[in-house]
C-alpha cells in the first residue's frame, strides 16, 4: 500500500465516531453556522468515505482521487443534512458520496470535452434516461430520449457518440467492479432522505403490526400499501373479509389508536433502523 495512502488511513482511524444523538446535535449547530460543528461531522465520517470508494476502484483512476471526489460529497452532505429528518446521516451522506464519486469517473473516463450547449443536452439527457427508466418497463431507447427532451434522435445519438465513445448506455465500462455507463450517470430523480425515511417507516409499521389482531393487522396492511399491493378501498377490504365497509373503518380507526400509542416506540424503532 502507498506510503501517503497508509498514513492516511492510520489518521482518520484515531477521529471517533458520532453517536445518532451527536450527528442531530451537530446538524442543529450547522444550521446556525457552526463551522467547528461542520468539521467534526465531516472528519468522524471519513472511514464511510473510504469504505465506499472501495467499491469503485479502478486501475485507471488513483484511489486517493476517488476517495477525495467521496470528501466533496461528504462536505457537501455536511451542509445539506437535517436533523428534522430524524435519519443516521452515514446513510444520508452515503448517497451523496457515491453520486460525486460517479460523476466523477464520469467526467474522467469522456475522451472528449463537450461544447457548453451540448453539455446542457447530455445533462437533459441524463435526467430523462433515468426519469423514463422509472416510468417505463424497459431502458429506454436514444428516440424515446429525444422526445422527452424535444430534440431530434439524431442530435441524441451524436451527442452520446461523443460524450461516451459511442458505447452503449448499458454497455460495461471495463472496471473491476462492472460499472455500466448507466450507472455512470448521476441520477437527479432519487431523494435519500424520502426514499429511506418511507422504507424506515414501512419496516417500522410492520414490526408493530404483530402486536394487533389478525383483522386489524390485516386492514392496515391493504389500506397503506404494506403489503408493497396497491391501496385498497373499505369496501374492497370489506368483500375480501366477509364484513361491511363500516365495519372496516371502525376497526381500522381501532388499529390507529393502539398504533398512536405507540408512537415513542415506534419512533425509536425507526431510528433503530437508520442505524
Amino acid at each position: 500500500m502507498d506510503k501517503n495512502l497508509q498514513h492516511y488511513y492510520d489518521q482518520i482511524k484515531k477521529i471517533p465516531l458520532l453517536s445518532f444523538e451527536e450527528e442531530l446535535e451537530l446538524s442543529k449547530q450547522i444550521q446556525d453556522g457552526n463551522e467547528a460543528a461542520r468539521k467534526r461531522l465531516i472528519e468522524a465520517n471519513l472511514r464511510l468515505v473510504v469504505k465506499v470508494a472501495r467499491a469503485y476502484t479502478t486501475v485507471d483512476v488513483p484511489f486517493m482521487d476517488i476517495v477525495q471526489e467521496g470528501n466533496l460529497g461528504l462536505m457537501h452532505a455536511a451542509e445539506k443534512y437535517d436533523h428534522r429528518k430524524q435519519v443516521r446521516f452515514s446513510t444520508y451522506a452515503g448517497w451523496w458520496i457515491r453520486q460525486f464519486i460517479i460523476r466523477s469517473l464520469s467526467t474522467k473516463r469522456r475522451a472528449i470535452r463537450l461544447p457548453l450547449r451540448k453539455e446542457e443536452i447530455l445533462l437533459r439527457i441524463q435526467r430523462a434516461y433515468h426519469t423514463l427508466s422509472q416510468t417505463l418497463t424497459h431502458t429506454p431507447s436514444n428516440k424515446e430520449i429525444a422526445v422527452e427532451i424535444g430534440v431530434p434522435e439524431e442530435e441524441v445519438d451524436f451527442i452520446l457518440g461523443i460524450a461516451n465513445g459511442f458505447i452503449s448506455l448499458d454497455k460495461d465500462t471495463g472496471t473491476d467492479e462492472s460499472i455500466t455507463l448507466a450507472e455512470l450517470q448521476e441520477d437527479y430523480t432519487y431523494n435519500p432522505e424520502r426514499n429511506f425515511l418511507k422504507e424506515s417507516s414501512r419496516n417500522a409499521a410492520i414490526h408493530f403490526l404483530g402486536r394487533l389482531k389478525d383483522r386489524e393487522r390485516r386492514i392496515l396492511m391493504y389500506r397503506y400499501q404494506l403489503n408493497g399491493g396497491e391501496r385498497h378501498s373499505l369496501k374492497k377490504i370489506g368483500d375480501k373479509m366477509g364484513i361491511s365497509a363500516e365495519m372496516v373503518r371502525q376497526i381500522e380507526i381501532k388499529a390507529l389508536k393502539k398504533m398512536r400509542s405507540s408512537a415513542d416506540e415506534l419512533r425509536n424503532c425507526m431510528y433503530e433502523e437508520a442505524m
